[in-house]
């Protein structure tokens, strides 16, 4: 896989020529700034921006004004080699909050092993309705220790009205979920997008996360998409590396809050892959 190639390839499909990630979703270009605009419980900020030392304060204040007189927290998603260089500083100065940076790693899936080894007594079941919905919920607030409220709303609009861009997986012990991931697809791109990938705490360990991978890796491979890209977290970048994943570059999300705002946060697109074993 060639780096520059494939992080070229990367800003092109998923950042400049973004689709919207759910039905209730819209791209907007606004000059040198692609964003992404939805209902309260979608993903609102920006995707891509070309922006260089005497743009970049003005582009800022503008995308705070329009997010804010839409009463809509948003995410301002940087990476390391967009400019101007001290564009983190900028957002920070403008009122933004920076969440934890992330590696964005991407595999070429023909290189990923795709046979799913779980332990005994665990088994995978899609998810393609409200009770799994549900699962999903379940085990993101106790992988993550986060509420699920606005991911719960977005899975079940994408499963309503766009079920093609969505494939959710939940690892079930008997009748108990234990392991929930998600995987969002691109179509007409080359990408698919691995999010979510949570393990409650007493089943770390034991191998379920990189059958999520694998499993959802096949998916992929059967739908025609020639990589998986995920925004891993500290927990999971070293599974994924062992996988054969590589970094492609780091990414870090800034977070901006409307005025007087009691919204408990949004989360990088619905919570990168963070805790799995």
């Amino acid at each position: 896989m060639d780096h520059e190639d494939t992080l070229a390839l990367f800003d092109r499909r998923l950042r400049r020529e973004a689709k919207p990630d759910g039905p209730g979703a819209r791209i907007e270009r606004d000059g040198d700034v692609i964003r992404q605009v939805g209902a309260a419980h979608d993903w609102n900020g920006v995707l891509w921006s070309d922006l260089d030392d005497a743009t970049a304060d003005r582009a800022i204040a503008a995308q705070v004004r329009y997010f804010t007189a839409l009463g809509r927290e948003f995410e301002w998603k940087t990476y390391a080699h967009d400019r101007p260089g001290d564009l983190g500083e900028r957002l920070r100065a403008a009122g933004f909050t920076a969440e934890p940076q992330e590696a964005v790693m991407v595999a070429r899936i023909e290189d990923l092993a795709t046979d799913t080894a779980l332990p005994e007594g665990v088994h995978l079941r899609p998810v393609t309705d409200r009770a799994g919905v549900d699962l999903v919920a379940d085990v993101h607030e106790q992988a993550f220790g986060t509420s699920s409220a606005r991911l719960r709303q977005r899975m079940l609009d994408q499963l309503a009205r766009s079920p093609e861009t969505v494939s959710l997986v939940v690892a079930m012990a008997g009748e108990r979920p234990v392991c929930a991931a998600r995987m969002e697809l691109n179509p007409g791109t080359e990408f698919a997008g691995l999010w979510g990938g949570g393990t409650v705490a007493d089943w770390r360990g034991r191998g379920i996360y990189r059958a999520m991978v694998a499993h959802r890796a096949r998916i992929a491979a059967d739908l025609g998409y020639r990589y998986l890209q995920v925004d891993a977290s500290d927990q999971s970048r070293p599974i994924l590396q062992r996988l054969g994943f590589a970094i492609l570059t780091t990414s870090t999300p800034y977070v901006h809050q409307p005025p007087a705002s009691s919204d408990a946060g949004q989360g990088s697109q619905g919570s990168q892959e963070s805790r799995g074993s």
